[in-house]
């Protein structure tokens, strides 16, 4: 196989797998804020760590399936889903497979992946905000430009 072939699709399957990832997310959120789909665990009372947890589920997973605000939202979240491992599954096992801490594992890194690759190709950031990697002008001073113009024509 020519790994060329596959790998200019890089971009677009890094949002299918953003999008993907968020929507499980964001699930758990509405688990526990809106009673959909019905959690075992019943909802969290008005104001409590689950409650803000739910809160986070909830935002942080539909900002990150819309692509918006990827790179911070992205980190949050990461930093959230540690925590919620070292809180509340870490002190039950080492072991994450025997304290269910392996989804909050997973979403921890694959966050941090989408918080340094960013949202992939669909997405409002890149339609939002201008791209400094795509050579965009703006992003670039006035300043900068009239240095290397007069840097260019010797004076």
């Amino acid at each position: 196989m020519n790994p060329d072939r596959v790998e200019k699709y890089t971009p677009e399957m890094l949002s299918v797998v953003r999008i993907v990832i968020a929507l499980l997310f964001l699930e758990h959120g509405t688990a526990k804020l809106l009673g959909f789909p019905l959690s075992p665990h019943g909802e969290p009372a008005f104001m409590t760590l689950m409650w803000f947890q739910g809160l986070i589920e909830l935002f942080g997973g539909a900002l990150l399936a819309l692509g918006l605000f990827t790179r911070p939202v992205a980190f949050i979240l990461s930093g959230n889903m540690a925590v919620a491992y070292f809180m509340g599954h870490a002190p039950k096992a080492f072991f994450p497979l025997l304290n269910g801490g392996d989804a909050a594992i997973l979403y921890c890194f694959i966050f941090l992946l989408f918080f340094v690759a960013g949202s992939g190709r669909w997405s409002l950031d890149n339609e939002l905000m201008p791209d400094y990697r795509r050579g965009d002008d703006r992003v670039r001073s006035d300043h900068y430009g009239e240095r290397t113009a007069q840097a260019s024509k010797g004076r």
